[in-house]
């Protein structure tokens, strides 16, 4: 009787809490009921289906690859030269390549000057220690890090004033006695870039380089704290008229030589958050990197496909017009109005960035301050005087007004547009400069012609050969640009297409 009792009041609570739910509103969400943004927007709240998870993991390590081949070009446009010049000419701080005929087609380097004598070296601060290096007088040049932050302008834009001097190098962090009597710059990274630049002297209506070869040959580089009898001599290998690669790789040969170059550098080298960024595609310092086979696919993917997105950016331009030098010509600034580090007023300009060093190097605070008389400026141009992209095919007249502002000599030069190599026709150099006898119309101004073939009548130093069928970009250098430059009184006119 009890139990019977017992149970009958259970099964009365039972019944009593049955009813008490059934008067509370229903939890479960129906169509009508609000979610919030991301419950709603995402599968109702639920996991994803497991291929389309895969399908955007794949995509964001591509997206990241992208990025961090953009961020990174800087470095790998240095790496490619590096490894190009080493391979062909030796490495070590007492070998100092030489173009000493000059830089011609024969080098992919982007947007070599075939009108200075270059000499191009690579130090490394880790192996050597603290480096002094004697520049000559009247050097235009500079010593950058590996990201080409520039470390200090060389010659009349730098401390010696053209009057050459000693510099000293330290690596980074360094923490030794650092003795007086040097230009002293402190790099980010154990590798540096030198880059001198020198004046070619006047020949018989043609440049003459062995001035430009003698000045650059008395460079000195030696350890801070070495012993006279244990300094190698220094060598200037010919580096004029052979082919050399100097290009930054084209597959997946750039993400690991991007991946020794972080495990070589220091951790300060780079800033935490693009650390992250290459961490998410598994480069991280001091680990392996092992990409799976999808990954690999991925990383070429990127490596193909982000050139062409800095190619594209450029070849639809700017909405802020920052680029373009003049109201009513189409020549554009390479900086587009930035610093030589970059920077527009509020931020880190990165896609102007990534475009220059797809198909340039070398960014100095003499090429983008407004220095009379010393520096050197670069307009270019993609386009003719009615819009269109310039076409090797066409025959084009570049119109330079009498006197251009160049206090010490000026050129102009024809790349290709993609990487900024020369384009490799009959005409080796394809570039002419002020040290030509270099014809004249009767008020002085000067007429450059761009053409697959001379066309007739056309002096030899007022012609350029092009490529038929491929685009290029006309370069006009400044060197030593004058105030008319600057106040725009003087102006190159656009290309004018010629039938």
């Amino acid at each position: 009787t009890r139990m019977i009792s017992k149970t009958l009041k259970t099964s009365a609570a039972a019944s009593a809490i049955c009813a008490a739910l059934a008067a509370v509103p229903a939890i479960a969400q129906d169509a009508a009921t609000p979610m919030s943004p991301l419950v709603d927007q995402i599968n109702d709240g639920n996991w994803l289906e497991t291929s389309e998870a895969q399908e955007l993991v794949d995509e964001l390590y591509y997206q990241r690859a992208v990025h961090a081949y953009m961020t990174m070009l800087p470095a790998m446009n240095t790496i490619g030269m590096r490894d190009g010049s080493e391979e062909a000419f030796g490495a070590g701080y007492n070998v100092l390549p030489i173009w000493k005929d000059r830089m011609n087609s024969l080098a992919w380097v982007p947007t070599p000057n075939a009108d200075v004598i270059y000499s191009m070296s690579y130090l490394d601060l880790k192996e050597t220690g603290p480096l002094v290096v004697a520049a000559p007088a009247n050097v235009i040049g500079m010593f950058t890090d590996f990201f080409q932050r520039t470390l200090t302008d060389v010659g009349a834009s730098g401390p010696d004033r053209a009057r050459g001097g000693l510099y000293l190098l330290l690596p980074p962090n360094y923490d030794g006695h650092v003795p007086d009597g040097y230009f002293t710059f402190e790099s980010s990274t154990y590798n540096v870039f030198l880059f001198f630049r020198t004046i070619m002297g006047q020949g018989d209506g043609v440049p003459d380089p062995a001035p430009a070869v003698e000045q650059a040959e008395q460079t000195r580089i030696y350890p801070l704290w070495a012993q006279e009898k244990d300094i190698p001599a220094m060598e200037f290998p010919n580096a004029s008229n052979q082919r050399v690669n100097m290009m930054y790789p084209i597959d997946n040969a750039f993400w690991t030589k991007l991946k020794d170059f972080v495990d070589y550098e220091p951790l300060t080298a780079i800033d935490p958050e693009l650390r992250g960024v290459l961490a998410s595609i598994g480069i991280v310092k001091g680990q392996p990197f092992e990409p799976s086979e999808r990954q690999q696919e991925l990383l070429l993917k990127a490596v193909e496909t982000a050139p062409k997105m800095i190619l594209a950016s450029k070849q639809l331009g700017r909405a802020d017009g920052r680029n373009l030098y003049y109201d009513d010509r189409q020549y554009e600034r390479a900086w587009a109005a930035a610093t030589a580090e970059w920077m527009q007023e509020t931020y880190l300009d990165i896609d102007q960035r990534a475009g220059f060093f797809q198909y340039a190097y070398s960014s100095a605070p003499a090429m983008v301050q407004r220095s009379i008389g010393a520096g050197s400026k670069y307009p270019y141009t993609l386009r003719d005087a009615d819009g269109n992209f310039l076409d090797g095919s066409n025959t084009y007249r570049m119109h330079l007004p009498a006197n251009p502002p160049a206090a010490l000599f000026w050129a102009v030069t024809a790349y290709n547009l993609t990487d900024g190599t020369m384009p490799e026709t009959e005409q080796l150099l394809p570039s002419t400069n002020s040290y030509y006898d270099v014809a004249k119309n009767e008020d002085g101004s000067i007429d450059i012609w761009f053409a697959p073939e001379q066309p007739e009548d056309v002096a030899d130093t007022n012609f350029i050969q092009t490529i038929p069928g491929r685009n290029f970009m006309a370069i006009l250098r400044l060197y030593g640009a004058e105030i008319e430059f600057y106040d725009q009184s003087w102006k190159p006119d656009d290309l004018v297409k010629v039938e």
